[in-house]
């Protein structure tokens, strides 16, 4: 068993929380607009087969290296996804 604090260094746990958090945004924006993952890509101006990545958590790992960058700072990143009118 993980302790949470031995956890939260780990950069493969936050990137996993990066990936699951953008997994979740992108199948609700596909139900509450009523679109499949082959339209999604053709709406946000992707290929299928990168949508298709991104949904299966396989995308940029360039977002590894922020996530490392982040933690030997002693920062612990912190991604929102905000609607657009809620941005200020």
């Amino acid at each position: 068993m993980f302790k949470k604090d031995d956890l939260v260094k780990s950069p493969e746990y936050w990137m996993e929380k990066i990936q699951n958090e953008l997994y979740f945004e992108l199948k609700k924006y596909m139900s509450d607009n009523g679109i499949n993952q082959t339209q999604l890509a053709e709406e946000l101006g992707f290929s299928k087969g990168y949508i298709s990545q991104i949904l299966h958590g396989n995308f940029n790992h360039s977002y590894l290296k922020l996530v490392e960058i982040s933690l030997a700072i002693g920062k612990e990143p912190d991604f929102k996804f905000k609607a657009k009118n809620e941005i200020q």
